[in-house]
C-alpha cells in the first residue's frame, strides 16, 4: 500500500494520475495547505520542504517502507517500481527525462508565478503579470512545436511521465492568459490526454476540497510570513 499525502493542486494531481495509470494500491491523506497542515511535524518528517505531495510506500525497494517528496522524484520512483511510462531504451528514456525536467524547472515554476501574480497577489504589479504571462505563452509555444514534431506525445510516440507531469499544469490555461487557438497541436494533445480514464480519475482526487477563492488567513499561510518561520 502507498500512502499519498496530497492536495488538489497540479503537483498533487501528477502523482494521483500516475498511481491511477499504474494501478497500484494507494490511499490519499488530505494535507490542507491553506490551513497549514504542511507544517506539522509528522508531515515535515516525510516532506522536509513542507510541500505536497509526498508518499510512503510500505513495500519499498528492499521490502521496508520508503518515503519520498518532490513530485518528479515520485513519478520516477513509481515508473521504476512498475516498469511503466518511462521508455526502456536509453534514447527514449532520456527524451522523456528531459521533458520531465522541463516541467519541473520551467512549466511548474513559471505557471505557478503566473497564477500568483494574475490571481493571488494583493496588488496588481503589471511588470510581474506581463513577465509571467508572456513566459507562460512562450512555454506553451515550445510544447506546441514539440507536439507538432512528435505527432503524439511530449517525448515521442509513447505516453510517458512527461505527459503526466505537464498535463495538470495546463488545466488552468485560462488563469495563465492562454488562448488555445494559438497552440492547436498542444490543444489536441491536451484533449487526448484528458480523455484517458486514469487522468479523469486522478484529477478528481480531493477535488471537492478545493475552494474557488482563498481567505486572507489562507493567503497568509501560503504566501506570508508563516512560510518562513523556522521549524
Amino acid at each position: 500500500m502507498i500512502d499519498v499525502y496530497s492536495w488538489p493542486t497540479p503537483n498533487g494531481h501528477k502523482v494521483h494520475i500516475m498511481l491511477e495509470e499504474c494501478g497500484l494500491p494507494w490511499r490519499v491523506h488530505a494535507v490542507d495547505i491553506g490551513q497549514g497542515d504542511q507544517f506539522t511535524p509528522d508531515f515535515l518528517a516525510i516532506s522536509p520542504n513542507n510541500k505536497i505531495p509526498a508518499i510512503v510506500d510500505h513495500d519499498g525497494p528492499d521490502g521496508a517502507p520508503i518515503s519520498l517528496f518532490e513530485s518528479g522524484a515520485i513519478l520516477l520512483y513509481l515508473a521504476g517500481k512498475t516498469g511503466r511510462f518511462l521508455p526502456a531504451d536509453v534514447r527514449g528514456k532520456y527524451d522523456a527525462l528531459q521533458w520531465l525536467m522541463f516541467q519541473m524547472g520551467g512549466v511548474g515554476p513559471m505557471l505557478g508565478q503566473a497564477h500568483h501574480f494574475r490571481i493571488y497577489a494583493p496588488e496588481r504589479i503589471d511588470y510581474a503579470v506581463n513577465r509571467y504571462t508572456n513566459e507562460a505563452r512562450r512555454l506553451y509555444g515550445v510544447m506546441d512545436r514539440q507536439i507538432a514534431h512528435t505527432g503524439a506525445y511530449i517525448a515521442g510516440a509513447e505516453y510517458s511521465v512527461a505527459d503526466i507531469a505537464i498535463y495538470p499544469w495546463l488545466r488552468s490555461w485560462q488563469n495563465q492568459g492562454i488562448d488555445w487557438a494559438d497552440h492547436p497541436h498542444l490543444k489536441s494533445w491536451f484533449d487526448r490526454v484528458g480523455d484517458r480514464p486514469a487522468v479523469q480519475k486522478g484529477v478528481q482526487v480531493l477535488a471537492d476540497r478545493r475552494k474557488p477563492t482563498r481567505t486572507d488567513a489562507e493567503k497568509e499561510v501560503l504566501f506570508g510570513q508563516t512560510q518562513y518561520q523556522r521549524r
